[in-house]
């Protein structure tokens, strides 16, 4: 069995990681590079940032706060929000970030995942998508329908086909990021994340309601999710109770789940 990984994933607006339940209701908690310095230095395994207005405001992504970034961690770091071309990613590969998160953009325009896995290759390419469980219809016969610009517009694609559709394009992993379980705190939806990870062949990124440690146990074990997004649990001020990347990965210990453990220092 593969290394199960743990990312640490802000959003990020005005140079801020900023919390939101379920997309809306921001919370700001810290300056970017100072949240990637803390979580780095707690061995987490990777780390997500994403512009979270880029898009909407139609304007190029924060590469400023991408060196800052870049400057502080040495883990693989993936960046989104506002990437609409080529030149875009080159930019904010060159900024020091190692794979591009697009999501909108690739649902407009889908050649952008072929021409990004071209020109950078396809581990660097993730895309991320924002699903919402629905009635099931002809359309949509998984029952989980794809939203776009911050879960604020509804396409009626189906995740399950766009999530297969993404991989034939070229995507090397999928961020499934479920809107009605973010911010809940009260576990993965672990029906999508299942259904996605059985459809395609790449990694899957399980996003969305981790609260605790056996939140990402149960999406390890009853899913094929080969990452589990923890953002809330580290520095959420809506939870009881944070827990930091240490407590995850012991926790997780316990379970006889395979990931990179946690080294103590003296």
């Amino acid at each position: 069995m593969l290394t199960k990984r743990l990312i640490a994933c802000f959003d990020v607006k005005n140079g801020m990681v900023t919390k939101a339940h379920q997309f809306q209701d921001n919370i700001d908690i810290a300056p970017a590079e100072e949240m990637a310095r803390t979580v780095y230095e707690e061995q987490i395994d990777e780390i997500i940032f994403y512009d979270i207005m880029a898009s909407a405001e139609k304007r190029p992504i924060d590469l400023e706060m991408v060196r800052r970034v870049a400057k502080e961690v040495f883990v693989p770091f993936t960046v989104g929000g506002g990437i609409r071309s080529l030149n875009d990613m080159f930019q904010v590969l060159k900024a020091g970030a190692e794979k591009i998160s697009i999501d909108s953009m690739a649902v407009r325009h889908p050649e952008i995942i072929t021409q990004g896995a071209l020109a950078f290759g396809r581990q660097c390419m993730v895309l991320s998508m924002q699903v919402k469980k629905v009635t099931p219809t002809q359309k949509i016969p998984s029952g989980y329908e794809i939203a776009i610009d911050g879960a604020r517009v509804f396409t009626g694609m189906d995740a399950v086909e766009w999530a297969k559709r993404g991989e034939s394009l070229g995507a090397g992993e999928i961020c499934v990021n479920s809107i009605d379980c973010d911010g809940t705190h009260a576990g993965y939806d672990l029906e999508i994340t299942g259904k996605i990870a059985e459809a395609v062949n790449i990694p899957v990124i399980a996003s969305g309601g981790a609260g605790k440690p056996e939140h990402l146990a149960q999406v390890f074990t009853e899913t094929g999710a080969s990452a589990g997004i923890i953002s809330s649990m580290l520095y959420s001020p809506r939870l009881e109770r944070n827990y930091t990347v240490q407590e995850s990965k012991e926790a997780l210990q316990a379970y006889e789940i395979p990931l990179r453990p946690y080294r103590r220092t003296l």
